[in-house]
Order: C-alpha cells, then sequence, then structure tokens
C-alpha cells in the first residue's frame, strides 16, 4: 500500500489490516510524524550527549533552571471519574486472549502494552489494533483449542494503551522513505479510531508513556497529544496519560514533567524493572558503581527508596496519583509451595506500597489482583486513593537518589547464570512473536532482560570483578557460561521449539550483548531486525 504522500506500508498482508491502516489513519499518523519526527530524533541525541558528560564523572542533581517550577503551587488538571480508583492495575501484551482476561481480571485498569509486553511483530501490531478496536466495542471474543469461549463480562477494567519508547521505530510504515516513530504509530492508530468511541461510551483515551528520560520528552508528547486533539476536534486535555517514572534521570525531573503535560496527566508510575536497568546503564562506566544479584536489588535498598518516596511526595503535591511497581511473580497451577510463596511476597510488596502512600499498583497476572487489591483496601478503606498523605516526612536530595550503596550483598555464581538464562530464555521467546514470557515462575518483560544482560555486561567490563567465591568475571567463564545454559535451554524446551523460536540466535545476541566494549541502549534494537 503506497499514498500519494509517500507514506508506504512495507509488510505482509494481514486479515483485518485494512479496517485499521485507512488512508485517513494513514494520514493522520503522517502528520503527527512530519510535524514531531525531528523533535524526536533531537531529543534522541541529547540522551547520547548526556550520556557521554555522566561517562566523564557529571554528577545528576535537580535542574536549577526550573527551580520555579518545583517550588511553585499549581496542580495537575482535572482527573476523570472512571480513574479515580486505580488501586489495581493489570498489564500485559495485546494479543486477543490476554486483552478479554485482563479486562474481565477484577483489577481497577487494564494497562494494554504494545510496548515491553509485547513482541513487535507486524502481526502482533497490527492484530493489537484490531482487538484493541474491538474490545471498546465490545465485540470480541477468542476460542480456544478446546472449544472453550472467552467473552468479556460486564462490568470490564478501564482501559489504557502503553505505546512504544521515542527509541523505537516502526519499520513496516515508512514516511519519504523513513520509518516512522513507534511511538507515533501506536498512539496515532489507536488515538484515531478509538477516541470518540471511548467518549461515546463514558471513558476516554487513556495512555502510559514509557521510557522518558526528560521534561523535554514530556513536552514533546504534551504537544503531540494538542495536534492529536486539535486535528479530531477534541478539547484539549481529553486525553489523560499516566508517566512511567523508569529512568534515573527521570526522578530528578518529577515535578517538571508533570508540569510539562499538566492538561493531560493524571499520576505517576514507579517503573522499578526498568528504572533498575536505568542506574546500571546510566553508571555503567562509574568504577565506584556495581550492583550486586538482581535478586538483592529490591525496593528497601537506598536508592530505590528514596525514588519511591520522592514519587509519592511529588505526586500528591500536585494532586496527581502515585502508582506502585510491578509484582512479577506468576502462580503455579502445579506447585502450591510455589504459590504459597509468591503470595507471600506479593502481599509484603503491596503492604509496603500502600503504607508508603501510593494510591495503586501492578500486577502480571489475574489472580494476584485479590492478593494486592485486599492491601491496598486495608489501608485506603472506602476511599478511592490517599492524595492526602503528602509525606511531609520526605526529604530526598539529589546524593539519595544515586545512593547505590546495598550492604551485605554479593555477585554469585548462581545470579550470573541466572541473569544469563533469563536473558537467552526471554531473547529468544521475544524472536518468537512472544513479549511476556513466564520464566521461573515470573512474567518477564523486556525491562527485567534488560537488567539481566546489563548486570552481565557491567560484571564483565567492571575491572577485576569477582564472584564471592573469589573467581573473576572474564570473557573466557561468561562465554562457557552462556554455553551450559544455552545447552541447558535446549534440554528443558526441547529440540523443536529451540529451533524453531531461534533461541541459537537468542544465546549469540545475548553474547554480542553482553561482550561488547560499547553498551548496546537498548536490546530490542539490534533484535527488532530479526522479526518479521
Amino acid at each position: 500500500m503506497i499514498l500519494e504522500n509517500t507514506t508506504e506500508v512495507k509488510a505482509k498482508e494481514l486479515e483485518g489490516v485494512d479496517a485499521v491502516l485507512t488512508p485517513a489513519a494513514l494520514e493522520f499518523i503522517e502528520m503527527l510524524h512530519l510535524k514531531f519526527n525531528k523533535r524526536r530524533e533531537e531529543l534522541l541525541d541529547l540522551r547520547k550527549e548526556r550520556q557521554l558528560k555522566i561517562d566523564e564523572g557529571e554528577k545528576l542533581s535537580f535542574l536549577p533552571e526550573t527551580k520555579a517550577i518545583r517550588e511553585g503551587s499549581w496542580k495537575v488538571g482535572s482527573i476523570p471519574d472512571d480513574l479515580q480508583n486505580r488501586r489495581v492495575e493489570i498489564t500485559g501484551p495485546v494479543d486477543r486472549k490476554m486483552v478479554i482476561n485482563a479486562l474481565n481480571s477484577g483489577a481497577s485498569v487494564f494497562m494494554a502494552d504494545f510496548e515491553d509486553a509485547n513482541s513487535p511483530t507486524w502481526e502482533n501490531v497490527v492484530q493489537g489494533q484490531i482487538n484493541l478496536r474491538d474490545a471498546i466495542r465490545r465485540d470480541i471474543d477468542f476460542t480456544v483449542h478446546n472449544g472453550k469461549i472467552y467473552r468479556l463480562n460486564e462490568e470490564v477494567a478501564v482501559l489504557k494503551v502503553r505505546p512504544r519508547g521515542w527509541h523505537l521505530v516502526e519499520k513496516h510504515l515508512t514516511v519519504g522513505g523513513n520509518p516512522i516513530s513507534a511511538s507515533l504509530f501506536d498512539f496515532g492508530l489507536f488515538f484515531f479510531h478509538n477516541a470518540e468511541e471511548l467518549l461515546a461510551r463514558g471513558t476516554g483515551p487513556y495512555f502510559y508513556l514509557p521510557k522518558l528520560e526528560n521534561h523535554l520528552e514530556a513536552r514533546l508528547w504534551n504537544d503531540v497529544f494538542i495536534a492529536a486533539q486539535e486535528a479530531l476536534g477534541l478539547p484539549v486535555g481529553t486525553i489523560k496519560v499516566t508517566v512511567l517514572i523508569e529512568t534515573i534521570t527521570a526522578a530528578f525531573e518529577m515535578d517538571e514533567i508533570l508540569y510539562e503535560l499538566r492538561d493531560h496527566i493524571v499520576g505517576l508510575n514507579a517503573g522499578r524493572w526498568d528504572y533498575i536497568f536505568s542506574a546500571i546503564k546510566k553508571f555503567r562506566r562509574h568504577e565506584e558503581v556495581l550492583f550486586p544479584d538482581r535478586t538483592d536489588v529490591t525496593m528497601q535498598v537506598p536508592f530505590m527508596k528514596a525514588y519511591t518516596d520522592l514519587l509519592v511526595q511529588t505526586c500528591h503535591k500536585r494532586g496527581a496519583h502515585a502508582m506502585g511497581g510491578m509484582a512479577a511473580f506468576i502462580p503455579s497451577r502445579r506447585d502450591p509451595i510455589v504459590n504459597e510463596n509468591a503470595f507471600k511476597k506479593v502481599k509484603a510488596d503491596k503492604a509496603f506500597e500502600a503504607k508508603n502512600g501510593f494510591d495503586g499498583t501492578w500486577v502480571a497476572h489475574p489472580d494476584l489482583v485479590q492478593v494486592a487489591r485486599e492491601e491496598f483496601d486495608k489501608v485506603l478503606g472506602d476511599k478511592p486513593h490517599q492524595k492526602e498523605v503528602l509525606r511531609e516526612d520526605v526529604y530526598v536530595k539529589a546524593q539519595d537518589l544515586t545512593d547505590f550503596t546495598i550492604k551485605d550483598c554479593k555477585i554469585t555464581e548462581a545470579g550470573l547464570r541466572l541473569n544469563i538464562n533469563v536473558g537467552i530464555m526471554y531473547i529468544g521467546n521475544w524472536l518468537c512473536g512472544t513479549g511476556a514470557a513466564a520464566i521461573h515462575n515470573l512474567m518477564e518483560d523486556a525491562a527485567t532482560a534488560e537488567i539481566s544482560r546489563a548486570q552481565v555486561w557491567q560484571w564483565l567490563h567492571h575491572p577485576n570483578t569477582k564472584t564471592n567465591d573469589g573467581r573473576e568475571i572474564t570473557e573466557e567463564r561468561v562465554l562457557q557460561l552462556i554455553k551450559e545454559e544455552t545447552e541447558g535451554i535446549k534440554e528443558e524446551i526441547g529440540l523443536a521449539m529451540f529451533k524453531n523460536c531461534h533461541f541459537e540466535r537468542a544465546s549469540h545476541l545475548f553474547s554480542e550483548l553482553v561482550l561488547s566494549k560499547c553498551f548496546v541502549e537498548f536490546l530490542t534494537v539490534p533484535a527488532y531486525k530479526y522479526i518479521d
């Protein structure tokens, strides 16, 4: 399909695609691309420039030029009634069965994810748009091989959509020969087809925004929203968003991000897994910063506690919701001990968040909705949120956000093996079209896979890093462990799946990522060339 204005679809034909990629919809997202793609690319260049400064020793700090915004008494705009109570949100990819199950889960909100929980094959991306369109119009069902039919309940969760981040492109749609921003593609198609229908049904076009690194990137999103609303004749402020604070640089600009999006924003979310990845990535060249096993980087360590305390305080000061992070545990259908341990950890995590002032939280599985809800019910009672909890006891300084001290924790061979195993397992699933993969009773997505490969890279490139048994982490050792874990994966999943889902390629890609002298910013960028 080629339009006269040089917008071209370079992908295989899919059933139903014409209903989504209509000429009018393509013109709409082309308009967004032509208006905003240059600024997007400039902001990505600014990311690189800032990373070079951090590599050279520049410390992160609160911006002096935006001090007046931080000290001002402003508030965010109005919040719709159906976004007032968000005590449990469920997240997941946009495949048809997941959409139905998540909307039926009993959660307050379902965040339908085109980003970290979705492998962006052309079929997944397009079919995801079709699935959400059908779900909004309550014209969706799904039949499994045994004949069981899934349909929507009378009462369903409120829908929010997460487009892909600014750093990604959609290679299957080009404008003037250049791939379009994946953010603009995902947002634009969903908004164009569904905004008016959502409003007619008493809700609205609601979004989650990922991977922002500063307030200028938030300003770009705000300008995109204004242009999109004006193009469809909708009032500015119709769109409502929650921003994930999942980069350590964004933690220093939470007030500014809320301010830039103040007509559209309803809250911030503590995107914990990406935040840990961001901390490792940003300080990868600093010899004094060395993270232990991933399992030891908890919400109670200094830099994570400071970030979540500041997030709650900032949100409530501005009248916005503070949303807690993901519980990645998934129940086992066969092992009650695994279930008991998972539920215990989720309950403790959600109790901690509720007592800290969060207004709601995330889970990855329908069976955890009630577990999380009970902990927030204990604190919230009949209130929809606890924005009156201003956390005036919190005083977070810049150095608190970069206090990476983690006492009595070590790098172990088990931790090294786990990172290698999870990294290869996730990449293999991703290449096979699955963006949210159940691995070792955890729902792993791109964020947790990024932690895994970033830790191995850091341990390998940090001077004289050793595991707690005294052995140095060398290239030879890592390659041997990659070989062993790859063979173990082959035995675990079987030769047919190992070959069909490209796990050999996944192993090679993981090796390239951790051995490269230059740190690759996002693993999904080089991996994207291998999917259709």
